[in-house]
């Protein structure tokens, strides 16, 4: 993964697998934590990038 991470699109699942967390905590979380998702219909998804800066940001 590059720096910065990259405009891939992430399902909630996805993101969960990634933070290991479960994916009703990334549904019930995002807003807490300052995710913006991209609504796909009426489907969540999540930027890379913006996982990537979330991370940083929080821890490290």
């Amino acid at each position: 993964m590059s720096q910065g991470g990259s405009n891939r699109l992430l399902t909630p699942e996805e993101v969960a697998d990634w933070l290991k967390v479960s994916e009703i905590t990334v549904k019930n979380k995002y807003r807490t934590w300052g995710l913006k998702p991209q609504k796909v219909g009426r489907l969540l998804r999540f930027r890379e990038r913006d996982i990537v800066a979330y991370l940083e940001d929080n821890y490290g």
